[in-house]
């Protein structure tokens, strides 16, 4: 059985915590989105399919609500909205954090996760932001790109997915505490703080010994990995492993003869001469195509990795022999997409993958199943009572 089932999640986000409702219905929460006569915005952005701009043709759109019910709320129906949030369990609101406050109140039992731009509280918690300004704001920005060179963005909303995965887990554990307690938790993310808790590096030498690191292209910060180009394509180099093996298929090559000093054996003199150490790797690979090069190193215990393009993913063997991807189908388009499947797997809570829900498409069922009203809407007293 998943693992929230059962669970009825309230879905009030846009894009900064849209991947957070994606992930507990992965997880087997019934997530109802909320949208409103137009439309969630996120149907709005490209790609579409077959390049036809269409609100139920967004790609976009399509990836962050696979699993997700839609249900459509106005701009004034704020009671049919508390109505929702009393028979949820769990709402994502990465909106102003005013109105979740008064849910928190009226509602003690309920998990809401808040994602902000900067937090709820401190100097910027009022400050509009973006998945460009957390990517700046917190740190990634900065160590992105090459030395001498100027800063870049990720690619993405590394930013938001960031947060929405720290909203998604917060929800778990706060359901946790509430098997325990009875009482719902205030899962407060800020984008920012993400981001930075995300840089691996940066907070522990900062916080270790003041170090501030700074861009080094591909060169990993730990000094034993570089992307590399070869015939075909590009692969990650890496400087662990069997060193005997590298060293000695270099040889055979032609390559490497200055590596023959017993000093290069240890793994700190390869990472204090990491640069002259990759680029005569870079020289060598330039022979090989990609698959040659990875698959060889993998045959000498050697952890190299191809760098695939979006598209390669596609055809990726182990992701095939995983089942990564999920073909659902669009009755709708008549043809079976594929979708990405479990970031992870767990023997006994299967993943649940299902089709994007076209706008309103689940309006009576949710109204129905969540408000208990015979035609699926508030009743008058409701509607005069508000929130």
């Amino acid at each position: 059985m998943p693992s929230l089932s059962g669970i009825r999640v309230l879905d009030l986000a846009t894009r900064a915590g849209a991947l957070a409702g994606k992930l507990l219905a992965g997880l087997g929460a019934d997530v109802v989105l909320v949208e409103p006569p137009g439309g969630s915005a996120l149907r709005a952005v490209a790609p579409f399919w077959h390049e036809a701009p269409d609100p139920e043709r967004s790609l976009f759109f399509w990836f962050y609500a696979t699993g997700k019910r839609s249900i459509l709320v106005g701009p004034g129906d704020a009671a049919t909205l508390d109505r929702l949030v009393a028979a949820a369990d769990v709402v994502i609101d990465d909106g102003p954090p005013d109105r979740a406050d008064a849910w928190r109140v009226r509602h003690p039992a309920l998990v809401l996760a808040s994602v902000t731009p900067f937090g709820r509280g401190g100097p910027y918690a009022s400050w509009r932001s973006s998945d460009t300004v957390a990517q700046a704001m917190g740190g990634l920005v900065h160590v992105n790109g090459h030395a001498g060179g100027p800063p870049l963005r990720s690619l993405g909303l590394q930013a938001y997915h960031q947060a929405s995965t720290f909203a998604a887990i917060g929800v778990v554990a706060a359901l946790l505490a509430r098997e325990a307690t009875g009482h719902g938790q205030l899962v407060d993310v800020s984008v920012q703080a993400a981001v930075t808790a995300a840089l691996e590096h940066v907070p522990g030498f900062f916080h270790q010994d003041g170090r501030i690191p700074h861009r080094q292209g591909t060169l990993h910060w730990t000094r034993y990995f570089r992307v590399g180009r070869c015939r075909d394509g590009w692969v990650m180099h890496c400087t662990l492993g069997d060193w005997t093996s590298l060293f000695e298929w270099l040889r055979a090559d032609g390559f490497g003869t200055d590596f023959a000093d017993p000093a290069w054996e240890g793994t700190v003199h390869r990472q204090k001469h990491a640069e002259r150490l990759f680029d005569e790797l870079d020289r060598w690979a330039a022979r090989y195509t990609v698959a040659e090069l990875y698959e060889g190193a993998q045959l000498r215990r050697l952890p190299y990795a191809a760098v695939r393009a979006p598209e390669a993913l596609l055809r990726d063997p182990h992701l095939a022999a995983r089942g990564f991807f999920v073909p659902i189908e669009h009755p709708d388009l008549g043809v079976a997409i594929p979708y990405p499947g479990a970031p992870f797997k767990m023997g006994e809570s299967p993943w649940q993958v299902a089709r994007p829900p076209r706008l309103a498409e689940h309006d009576t069922a949710v109204r129905r199943e969540w408000l208990g009203s015979p035609d699926g809407r508030a009743d008058a007293s409701d509607q005069e009572r508000g929130p």
